[in-house]
């Protein structure tokens, strides 16, 4: 019997390891799609044209990565007056 807070594995599964069930399910829906693609193909053509772009949407997160809003913190106080002025030229001559 393991204590509270121990496992028989302490280092757990390693990181980005897939898990069996996931792994099964995605599988079993891979099939399901292959299975029916062509009566999925028959059923969007008869969509409405919001209905086909709100599909498409849905469908697209799957295609292409989905872009992280990303966090930037700019410690001004931290920069040197040489730092400061490249900044401002650079954003001077932008305009």
């Amino acid at each position: 019997m393991f204590k509270t807070g121990t496992s028989g594995n302490a280092k757990g599964r390693p990181q980005g390891a897939k898990g069996k069930a996931s792994t099964e399910l995605r599988e079993r829906i891979k099939t399901f799609l292959d299975g029916n693609f062509d009566d999925l193909q028959e059923s969007y053509t008869k969509l409405d044209p919001v209905q086909k772009l709100n599909f498409y949407e849905r469908l697209l997160k799957f295609a292409v990565p989905v872009m992280s809003t990303q966090d930037m913190k700019i410690d001004f106080d931290q920069m040197s007056d040489s730092q400061l002025d490249e900044i401002v030229n650079r954003l001077i001559n932008k305009l």
